[in-house]
């Protein structure tokens, strides 16, 4: 059965619709996700420079501080 021009003419524009939608879409997302990417880098730059200044041993990393205190917590929360 042949379609009428009116829906060839229907079809097109939800396509057209559907593209556009897809397009704003792609972008709000795009800009969301280097917005948490950028908020999060900052927040970990911050906590490394905490532990950095106010919580690492002598000669211990912040990567070695962060575990230690992570283990520390997990064994405080093994005694409560």
């Amino acid at each position: 059965m042949a379609k009428s021009k009116l829906a060839k003419a229907n079809e097109k524009i939800a396509e057209g619709v559907v593209g556009g939608y897809k397009k704003i879409e792609e972008g709000v997302v795009g800009g969301y996700k280097k917005i948490e990417e950028g908020v999060v880098n900052g927040f970990n730059k911050m906590t490394d420079k905490f532990v950095d200044e106010f919580l690492t041993k002598e000669g211990e990393s912040v990567e070695d501080a962060k575990k230690r205190m992570a283990e520390e917590q997990a064994a405080r929360k093994g005694r409560l």
